[in-house]
């Protein structure tokens, strides 16, 4: 067989694979771009200033960005800490420890929610003695909805801030302990000013995805207006009353999302502008 018609073959063989690839990639980006596209095309235009300054959907802006903030400021509180002891210290268990952070991210979020009430129901493990000692209950009240927001969007910090804390110059960190700095103070005055990026972008992913949470917040904290609807469930119960509403809240969500997708585009698995 000659030179000649062995290339010959090849191209004829890769004919229909790059065919294959082509519609493959073509169906992809459909799929992907379809429901956006279907969305824009839905909206009520016209109506969406009205709806916006609606009282009771602006109650539910407010909460949303009220719960998805304090979210951000407790998984950073919380996430910091955790992601540095996985990715610093060597202990038995690590491995297991990394997978139980992890796991939100990949279970159900009604699962989580039920996980939540097993947890900090009125009978729960830990809500029924601190019920019954201070008086406080979690489940259907605005705290609920915030611990159960943090549940599923902690370990996206986590993640971010480990990847973080592995991508940095350990030489540095090395330097400062032989010039007598404590661990504590390698921390503070070396590794945490080094990992600002790692910080926000971690602070963003955990922000947005408690913004957009449903699941475990309907599960764990209910539906109630002015105290647990965040914007979310407004769309689900809009979406059976008033659609055009439901479109409006579904823009604003997706407004946030493309806005931090776009403004973490340097950070985001890597990959840079």
């Amino acid at each position: 067989m000659t030179a000649t018609t062995a290339t010959r073959r090849r191209r004829t063989f890769d004919r229909p694979v790059a065919a294959l690839v082509a519609v493959a990639l073509a169906a992809g980006i459909a799929l992907l771009l379809l429901p956006l596209v279907g969305l824009l095309a839905r909206t009520p235009w016209s109506r969406v200033a009205p709806l916006l300054g609606d009282p009771a959907l602006r109650e539910t802006l407010r909460l949303s960005l009220l719960v998805s903030l304090a979210s951000a400021a407790l998984s950073l509180v919380l996430g910091v800490p955790l992601a540095w002891l996985l990715a610093r210290v060597s202990f038995p268990g690590k491995r297991l420890l990394r997978a139980l952070c992890v796991l939100p991210m990949v279970l159900p979020p009604v699962v989580g929610g039920v996980a939540l009430l097993a947890a900090f129901g009125r009978r729960g493990l830990v809500g029924a003695p601190l019920e019954r000692l201070t008086g406080i209950t979690l489940p259907f009240t605005t705290a609920g909805v915030v611990i159960a927001v943090t549940f599923v969007s902690l370990p996206f910090l986590v993640v971010t801030v480990e990847a973080g804390f592995l991508g940095l110059d350990a030489r540095i960190e090395e330097a400062a302990a032989t010039l007598g700095a404590s661990r504590w103070t390698v921390l503070r005055r070396v590794s945490l000013p080094m990992l600002v990026p790692s910080l926000v972008a971690g602070t963003a992913l955990a922000w947005a995805r408690a913004l957009g949470e449903f699941g475990a917040s309907i599960t764990f904290a209910g539906n109630l207006g002015g105290t647990t609807r965040t914007v979310p469930l407004a769309v689900y119960l809009e979406l059976h009353r008033d659609p055009d509403a439901a479109i409006v809240l579904s823009l604003v969500l997706l407004a946030v999302s493309i806005a931090i997708l776009v403004g973490l585009r340097d950070r985001y698995l890597g990959v840079g502008r």
